[in-house]
């Protein structure tokens, strides 16, 4: 018998149906991986085994009398941003380490009401702050790539790097991720994985550890297109608990992959041809374009001229809403509590400086200055101005174009702790894809290519409001034409 563990998502829920395995047999190959790869890759925080084979016998149970919903029996990783009742959710953050949430959220109430089965708990950046995973008090994600010629340990992008790795490393079918500024899409173009980032509201917040509100969407990384719009299917529901959900229908966006693009206008971004940017990034961009002019695409060159002002908008409006989010963490009403402290403030202050790392206080303090008197009008109104006029940008050329193509990332992977001195390189690495989360717009990431030095790279899709559809018909057609089927050598 194939691997299982090699199957796309979609062909695994097909073949369950046929019954040519069980999901008992696809989730021990699952479990058997990760207990062979996880010391090194560390995709997992907490692997849930006996959950997965109970979910997966039931599933069985239902397969056998030809019942069973759309992702029935199919093994999943889910991205410790998401509670799930009875099981540790920490978000990577000892501030959050031991917490067992008595509910669940309602992204993976979906999948498990879909049949999914849970392998377990991702790694991400704490709270979702970062964009090479490591962040994360449970230590580094290391990506399943190695750049050719060298065996340096590279980053999997962050911060949904546990799932994008675990994806990457068969060590589940697919995963859960979430957005805020980048945090799937960049993780999937460094892994040769596929993410999506859908518009926002259209998955409910309900039960993910938040870091900024108006930002952060949950989405999906997977081996395919159409894998990455079967999980997506499930994940995306109107919800009551959640007030920025969006009372949709959410259609099979399975049916849109493989639709002809002929006559689909694709805007080319000006603004997005950055000063230094690597050669090998433009000329797969450039290849982009050429694969969906041969697809029957009409190329509309386009300008989106505050595309300038995105990142130091993104950063802050982030730390401000995380810095009001996180609040509830202090020692006293939820999160670490310290056990040595002085008084209430030094309870306070010590509690918090234990629980959070470097980077996640770093953002906190940002976004507190950036909130206080004296600054609120100077920086965080004006930058919600500068996101308003980034927005209309988005809205002035949907009138010209249908779908924007760019490039997801300034770089292929990086080796772990690179840009680590410097956060402000860090955070270039969001300079593609916080429009998007600024402007509430789907993008998915698509591998495209190689680098010269034998690492994926990745191009972007971003589409209208709502029009997911456009986005997953558009970003088949690249799917095809790249015919991008390179894995990482096995080597952990």
């Amino acid at each position: 018998m194939t691997d299982l563990t090699k199957l796309t998502l979609t062909d695994a829920v097909d073949g369950l149906k046929a019954k040519t395995f069980s999901s008992e047999e696809l989730t021990q190959a699952f479990l058997s991986n990760i207990e062979a790869s996880n010391p090194t890759l560390n995709a997992y925080i907490e692997v849930t085994a006996d959950k997965a084979l109970e979910q997966a016998r039931a599933s069985d149970a239902k397969l056998a009398k030809g019942e069973g919903g759309a992702l029935e029996g199919a093994p999943l990783g889910i991205k410790d941003l998401f509670c799930t009742e009875g099981v540790q959710t920490t978000a990577a953050s000892n501030m959050l380490r031991g917490f067992v949430p008595p509910y669940e959220s309602t992204v993976t109430a979906n999948l498990w009401r879909d049949g999914a089965v849970m392998l377990g708990k991702l790694n991400m950046d704490e709270f979702a702050m970062g964009s090479s995973n490591e962040t994360s008090a449970f230590g580094p994600v290391k990506n399943p790539w190695k750049s050719r010629g060298s065996n340096a340990d590279l980053t999997p992008g962050g911060s949904s790097g546990g799932s994008a790795s675990a994806v990457a490393a068969d060590l589940c079918l697919a995963a859960t991720a979430s957005d805020t500024g980048g945090s799937i899409r960049q993780p999937a173009a460094f892994t040769g994985t596929v993410g999506i980032k859908p518009t926002y509201g259209r998955a409910s917040r309900y039960g993910m550890v938040a870091f900024a509100s108006s930002l952060d969407q949950a989405g999906p990384i997977a081996k395919t297109v159409k894998d990455s719009a079967l999980l997506l299917n499930s994940m995306c529901s109107f919800d009551a608990k959640d007030s920025t959900s969006l009372d949709v229908p959410t259609p099979d966006w399975t049916q849109s992959v493989g639709q002809s693009v002929k006559g689909l206008r694709i805007g080319v971004p000006k603004e997005y041809v950055l000063d230094g940017m690597p050669a090998e990034i433009q000329k797969l961009w450039e290849q982009g374009v050429e694969w969906l002019k041969a697809a029957g695409c009409e190329i509309v060159e386009i300008s989106l001229p505050h595309t300038k002002y995105a990142l130091p908008t993104y950063y802050i409006v982030a730390p401000a809403e995380a810095s009001s989010n996180l609040a509830r963490y202090d020692g006293m009403r939820f999160g670490h509590r310290a056990e040595e402290f002085t008084s209430l403030d030094d309870l306070y202050a010590t509690s918090r400086a234990e629980g959070f790392g470097k980077e996640v206080q770093r953002r906190l303090t940002i976004g507190a200055y950036v909130l206080s008197a004296g600054f609120y009008d100077a920086y965080y109104v004006k930058a919600l101005k500068v996101r308003r006029r980034i927005a209309q940008d988005f809205d002035n050329v949907w009138g010209q174009v249908d779908a924007i193509l760019t490039p997801s990332t300034p770089s292929a992977a990086f080796a772990i702790g690179d840009k680590q001195i410097d956060p402000l390189t860090m955070y270039l690495n969001d300079v593609f894809t916080v429009t998007t989360n600024l402007a509430g717009l789907p993008g998915i990431s698509v591998p495209a290519g190689l680098s010269a030095d034998g690492l994926p790279l990745g191009l972007q899709v971003i589409g209208k409001a709502l029009d997911e559809a456009t986005v997953f018909q558009v970003a088949g057609a690249l799917e095809d034409a790249a015919g991008f089927v390179a894995k990482p050598d096995r080597w952990w």
